[in-house]
């Protein structure tokens, strides 16, 4: 148990928020969790500065009935604290970090590809040519179903994109 306390008081909680990069509900969890371990560190500060025996010499000389002190003294003496087997909430907890770190690491794996993925995206769109110096053929390189439906329109003898004269005008006049 010595050894638990004297690791819980060695973490440092910004860091871990800011290493594992919380943010949310997770973040707001953390830190209430947080307040709560250390009201519960001044707690027991509190309770383990306070005396912890009862002195039953005082209150025979100053009560008049010492044999009320007697009876109290014997069921003082014979009072036993229950004890409660904790084990299996402590692997309960143990199996729940283990779960919520693996699908922390899964979601952080998630979100590095994601982010490797948009950072190819973005590398790709900052090198990419202004559209006007593009010729038919790389058009019809990058995306191979234009060329394919224009085909189709030719075979059946249709020169125009069905809409286009609705959507940006008739050039004929000009």
């Amino acid at each position: 148990m010595a050894a638990g306390r004297s690791a819980a008081t060695k973490i440092d909680w910004t860091r871990v928020s800011s290493s594992l990069g919380l943010k949310g509900s997770t973040a707001s969890s953390l830190q209430a969790f947080k307040k709560r371990n250390d009201d519960a560190r001044r707690k027991l500060a509190v309770l383990q500065q306070q005396p912890q025996t009862v002195d039953f010499a005082k209150y025979r000389s100053t009560l008049n009935n010492s044999t009320v002190v007697d009876e109290i003294e014997q069921h003082f003496k014979q009072f036993k604290p229950v004890t409660y087997d904790v084990g299996w909430q402590l692997k309960a907890i143990e199996a729940f970090e283990g779960q919520a770190v693996k699908s922390a690491e899964e979601t952080k794996g998630k979100v590095d590809q994601e982010v490797a993925a948009l950072s190819k995206t973005l590398e790709n769109i900052e090198t990419a040519r202004p559209f006007d110096e593009l010729t038919v053929d790389e058009v019809a390189a990058a995306q191979p179903e234009i060329d394919k439906r224009t085909e189709q329109l030719v075979s059946k003898g249709r020169w125009m994109v069905p809409g286009y004269k609705e959507k940006f005008g008739d050039l004929s006049v000009l």
